[in-house]
């Protein structure tokens, strides 16, 4: 079950004693929307719970562990429930969920893809995620490899879905020319920022439906 991070932590809270570390991923999560990425810091979040930095660094270690509670609590609200019975469609959703939870976040996929986070909510995640491949028939290699496959392809496109400029202003159209880049000129058509959702189901179903080698 995901933690319920739109609630904001106050001074008070901070004050009396309440500030756990959910407490300050909350907040984390909060400056993240508010300053993307790279204005996140220990810093802003101890500002924004008034409290001194160090209060923060003793809940969460270091930055580079707050954002990977960050990211952990992200994957957490990619809900588990009521998946599809059959492996592929069980992994399809998954896998669509675990987009959606990125792109509920400013800079998510951002966020995600710089850590290695081995938490609870995303080893649920994962753990579900391989379960339903393995289900599917594939041999152990083949389903954790597919696995980070999937994972690695959403992050990927979900980051540059993120970064891209809206639709009619992509630096992609007035760069590439017909003469020098005949093949992009072709396809420009198909890589304009509308498409993520379909580049999307494109790419998870052809990773999905590849044949798999035996290993050696």
């Amino acid at each position: 079950m995901a933690i319920p991070y739109t609630r904001s932590v106050t001074k008070k809270q901070a004050e009396t004693g309440r500030l756990d570390t959910e407490a300050v991923v909350r907040s984390a999560l909060e400056v993240l929307e508010d300053r993307g990425l790279e204005g996140l810091s220990t810093r802003a979040v101890a500002d924004r719970l008034g409290v001194r930095m160090n209060t923060v660094l003793w809940h969460v270690k270091t930055k580079t562990r707050l954002l990977e509670l960050m990211a952990d609590a992200v994957t957490g609200e990619v809900s588990l429930d009521a998946l599809p019975d059959t492996p592929h469609d069980r992994a399809r959703t998954l896998v669509r969920r675990f987009r959606a939870a990125l792109l509920t976040h400013r800079d998510g996929a951002a966020l995600v893809v710089g850590t290695y986070p081995a938490d609870p909510r995303t080893l649920r995640f994962a753990d579900a995620l391989v379960s339903a491949l393995l289900d599917s028939g594939l041999p152990d290699r083949a389903a954790a490899w597919t696995a980070w496959t999937l994972l690695y392809f959403t992050l990927g496109l979900t980051q540059e879905e993120q970064a891209a400029p809206p639709p009619g202003g992509s630096r992609l159209v007035s760069a590439v020319h017909p003469t020098d880049h005949p093949a992009l000129t072709r396809v420009l058509p198909h890589l304009d920022a509308t498409s993520f959702p379909d580049r999307f189901e494109f790419g998870m179903a052809a990773i999905l439906l590849q044949r798999h080698p035996t290993p050696p």
